[in-house]
């Protein structure tokens, strides 16, 4: 039988991440989402090792998705916007189609959490998590509310885990 600490044991002591907002309107210098994310992440003890704003365009999406998952130096994404449901929402699409393995539970959780927040509007998200080999993936809405609930409440809790459960050292 596992005890915690065992099952704990290859968890790495920080977690280099990337934060990808998508959005169309989104610069720098009015990117409060993911200024809080990056202000989040670190406040934590992570690193950033990447940051940029794309817009809602599945092929760049995808192909900087695939390129951050690639490089060793990137252990999770966390990307920001694009998870509604207006024609112009293609970041779920863009990256379920590159995911490994899904993380259900951080979608379900994360629209739990947003009800107790914005009642019924919740269901309108479509916040998803899953892995590209040993990468990480998570997809937030672009509010800064948003981001605060998933990154306090889930990612944070549990990132360091994650990532240790997907070094490929460890399986």
């Amino acid at each position: 039988m596992m005890t915690k600490d065992s099952h704990h044991s290859s968890d790495p002591i920080t977690v280099s991440c990337g934060i990808l907002t998508v959005s169309d309107t989104r610069t720098t210098a009015t990117d409060r989402s993911g200024q809080w994310a990056w202000e989040r992440l670190t406040a934590a003890g992570y690193k950033v090792a990447q940051y940029e704003i794309v817009p809602d365009e599945p092929e760049d999406v995808a192909n900087l998705v695939r390129k951050w998952s690639a490089d060793a130096a990137c252990q999770a994404i966390i990307t920001i916007g694009g998870t509604g449901l207006s024609p112009r929402d293609t970041t779920v699409e863009a990256v379920s189609a590159l995911l490994d393995k899904r993380i259900d539970g951080f979608g379900e959780l994360f629209r739990a959490l947003s009800y107790e927040q914005i009642g019924a509007a919740a269901m309108l998200s479509r916040a998803i998590a899953g892995s590209i080999a040993t990468t990480a993936i998570f997809c937030l809405p672009g509010s800064s509310k948003a981001v605060e609930l998933g990154i306090d409440k889930l990612i944070v809790p549990q990132l360091t885990h994650i990532v240790g459960l997907l070094d490929s050292k460890n399986s």
